[in-house]
């Protein structure tokens, strides 16, 4: 039987974990009362004597009778029972928002027992402690429930209009209710605005900052904080073109006697080069165009885009609201076990019968005996069946309660068959590639260079998504919630034993593509009709990759395309958490991404035809083109640092920045020495490259794993560790330093003896796949840690209609 321990923190929410009830402090007390029971039994009553002595006094007829008088007499005197073992005095708070406090009065058989004082100061502290989270989370959510009636309120009115206003019946274009049929909203265009006073435009800006953080994207954005109806302020200053870009994305109109706006965060490219065009609009032709009759502009068309975008973000908003109420009643039911759990063992220990008077006042208390989080679940769920899901309820939980995937036995039996199959092949491999000498120095020269890269490719490319598996696994046993920091959906996300599965699987058909090839050349047969074999392989995997069909993980192979696609064009595209991680693992897969532009220039050009291998290497243009690629990895995750500071305004991501442009001089520098081979590029790569290496030091240690704190109570590392061993983490401090300087292999130019260089780099390269496995842990877990002390366990999605003054 598990314990209740393990099962209390496999259940409680990872993000508020600090607000839970301390079992584990509260059972260390408990020890020490035990122990000081074992070792002074005379320091306590002998309570267990007085128990005997009631029990053994005999109970007469009469004395039974006489007590009953006395309780039915009117003029009887009630005095309070004095032999219970403790009493809990009630504070009435001052006000709602601090809450009432509880405080434990121990009577004369506890006196002399100071562990059983601690005791119960320690679970008065834990019951205030959580009803005060509770009262504070409570608040949040009614907050937002509220602001998200009005927000439906508003949307469907707007529905109607719509519909009214393209000849459409409203209730069956939009499902929209019969109580909203006969309203309609006059829409004013914003120039009608413009013209009531000449200092509008500036009020509108003040207003965009206000909302500045309501341009984060409907996929991430920030997640809770202690108001939910202000996430969307800002503090920084942004420039005047971004922010008069911002106040472009909303158009004010009129809606029940109130001047309203619709912002919808520029987080697509799309969006955003139609924000520009409106700005375009309002400085060319809108001022000739305010020149009209007012009666031309003073109606406009709300633009349906727009509201389908404020109608995802309203139906986000109400998921996740639906999720923190879950969270809290789970915060609240967890809670109520723990109380009773200890309570159980204090009075195993102890003797006492304090159970039922401590859990009469846990009953009665704030977090138990609410029940407006029960209401308001309730309500979110009518509504969102209501205008979301067409009156289905079944479809509506299939978004408000989403069941994970179950994991298979099967898919366990899958990955060790494969990874059988792998090993026996690989060890096939190796043997005849042994026998053929093709991997010493002076091996065959024409497969090291046109087949080798594909076997070096795929299997960087594996080692990596295995090392993400290994992460997966530790992440779970750390209690590190992944899914929610990459705002994985938990229908679709791998597990670990789904990555192990498609590495063992991929992997077992490389190598045996690869071991049938090398048996095809040992056989005699001719390099033109084995060359395609290699070629056909690496194109198989890219056909599988975007293939539309239902198979194969489909919904993670079309994930990791959109994070491709946001990583190229980073600029335009809102930075997320999964976007910016993907972009540091390409960063560690440079050689990959080099092989995979010389055998793509390989079997494009033809040059496999005729075993050409230099053709690609001596044109210019894929010369250049491999500088390119050696830093521009590195220029994608620059490019996301600068959104990030245009977005969010914090200078730390400009220092990031620098990091980045370091590593990218680095690389070049590398590029360029390994084309001259001169004293000068020498020194300047060991120059550049030692500064970059001290600045990802730097970053990797303080800002990325959050460690080196100086005044933390774990020395040179952080206050909150999620692995009770420190040693792991001096340890990981070590081997990210010694990894990190891989790249003094570019000047030593050491290699193992009768190996092929190519060998050595794929090693090296490998080296460094394996420090970023171990980054990744680390990386996660201080990400986690900041979620946990703001205690945020579901994301804020910005709410796109917001009321704004008359004058602006």
């Amino acid at each position: 039987m598990v314990k209740f321990s393990k099962q209390y923190e496999g259940q409680l929410v990872p993000e508020w974990k600090e607000a839970f009830v301390d079992y584990w402090q509260l059972k260390k007390d408990l020890k020490r009362i035990h122990l000081l029971m074992n070792t002074q039994p005379t320091s306590l009553p002998n309570r267990e004597h007085e128990h005997e002595r009631h029990r053994s006094t005999p109970v007469t007829e009469a004395h039974t009778f006489l007590s009953s008088l006395k309780k039915l007499c009117p003029f009887g005197r009630h005095h309070p029972r004095t032999d219970d073992a403790i009493h809990v005095h009630k504070k009435l708070a001052s006000s709602d928002r601090q809450g009432d406090l509880y405080e434990t009065q121990l009577v004369e058989q506890f006196s002399d027992l100071e562990a059983a004082k601690e005791f119960f100061a320690c679970l008065d502290h834990q019951l205030n402690k959580v009803n005060k989270f509770f009262r504070t989370k409570e608040r949040e959510f009614l907050d937002r429930g509220e602001s998200l009636k009005r927000q439906i309120e508003i949307l469907v009115e707007l529905k109607a209009f719509v519909s009214e206003q393209s000849g459409k019946d409203p209730s069956s274009a939009y499902d929209v209710g019969e109580e909203y049929a006969s309203i309609s909203c006059a829409i004013s265009c914003e120039e009608e605005s413009i013209a009531k006073g000449q200092d509008q435009e500036q009020m509108q800006e003040e207003k965009a900052l206000e909302l500045d953080e309501l341009w984060k994207s409907d996929e991430l954005l920030l997640t809770e904080s202690a108001k939910w109806d202000e996430a969307g302020k800002s503090g920084a200053i942004k420039r005047e073109y971004s922010k008069k870009l911002r106040s472009l994305s909303s158009r004010s109109f009129s809606c029940q006697g109130k001047n309203l706006k619709v912002n919808i965060p520029l987080t697509t490219p799309s969006r955003a080069f139609s924000a520009i065009s409106d700005l375009v609009w309002e400085d060319l032709i809108s001022p000739v165009s305010k020149k009209c009759n007012s009666e031309c502009d003073s109606k406009t068309q709300i633009n349906r885009t727009k509201l389908q975008y404020a109608e995802k973000m309203i139906k986000k908003a109400l998921i996740e609201l639906y999720k923190g109420l879950g969270y809290l009643n789970t915060y609240r039911n967890l809670n109520m076990l723990a109380f009773v759990k200890i309570l159980k063992k204090f009075d195993k220990v102890t003797g006492e019968q304090v159970l039922p008077i401590y859990l009469k006042v846990v009953e009665s208390s704030y977090f138990n005996s609410s029940d407006k989080v029960m209401h308001l679940g309730d309500e979110v769920e009518e509504l969102f069946v209501k205008q979301f899901a067409e009156a289905d309820r079944r479809k509506a939980l299939k978004y408000l309660k989403p069941l994970p995937r179950t994991e298979s036995h099967g898919i366990s039996f899958l990955v060790g068959l494969f990874t059988g199959c792998l090993i026996a092949l690989f060890t096939g491999y190796v043997i005849m590639a042994q026998v053929t000498g093709i991997y010493r120095t002076q091996g065959d020269r024409v497969y090291m260079e046109t087949v080798y890269p594909v076997l070096s490719m795929f299997s960087l490319f594996f080692l990596h998504f295995f090392l993400y598996g290994c992460n997966i696994f530790a992440w779970r046993k750390a209690r590190i919630n992944y899914s929610f920091i990459f705002e994985l959906n938990p229908t679709e996300e791998l597990k670990y034993r789904d990555v192990f599965l498609i590495c063992a699987t991929s992997m077992a058909v490389v190598v045996g593509v690869m071991f049938a090839h090398l048996s095809l050349l040992t056989k005699g047969s001719s390099y033109e009709q084995a060359q395609s074999i290699p070629g056909l392989l690496l194109l198989s995997f890219v056909l599988l990759l975007v293939c539309p069909c239902n198979i194969f993980y489909q919904s993670s192979r079309y994930r990791l395309l959109r994070v491709i696609r946001n990583i190229i064009l980073s600029p335009l595209y809102k930075v997320v958490m999964l976007d910016f991680f993907m972009a540091d693992q390409l960063c560690s897969q440079i050689p990959m991404l080099r092989n995979l532009e010389y055998l793509t220039c390989y079997y494009i050009t033809g040059s496999y035809k005729t075993q050409d291998y230099e053709y690609c290497k001596q044109t210019k243009h894929y010369r250049d083109l491999a500088y390119a690629v050696s830093f521009i990895p590195y220029y994608w995750r620059a490019m996301q640092c600068a959104r990030r500071w245009f977005d969010e305004g914090h200078t730390s991501h400009l220092v990031n920045l620098g990091k980045y442009v370091s590593a990218m001089l680095a690389a070049g520098a590398k590029v360029a020495y390994e084309k001259e081979q001169s004293f000068g590029w020498l020194f300047l790569v060991v120059f550049i490259s030692s500064g970059a290496t001290i600045y990802q030091l730097y970053w990797d240690f303080v800002k990325d794993w959050g460690l080196l704190q100086m005044n933390s109570k774990n020395q040179w590392l952080r206050n909150e560790l999620m692995l009770r061993r420190k040693f792991i983490y001096y340890l990981s401090m070590g081997l990210n330093l010694v990894l990190r300087l891989a790249w003094l292999q570019t000047v030593i130019h050491y290699s193992f003896e009768n190996v092929d260089y190519r060998v050595t780099g794929l090693f090296l390269a490998a080296l460094e796949v394996l420090r970023r496995g171990l980054w990744n842990f680390f990386r996660l877990e201080n990400e986690h840690l900041n979620n946990a002390g703001k205690f945020r366990a579901v994301k804020t999605v910005p709410l796109p209609f917001h009321e704004v003054d008359e004058e602006g």
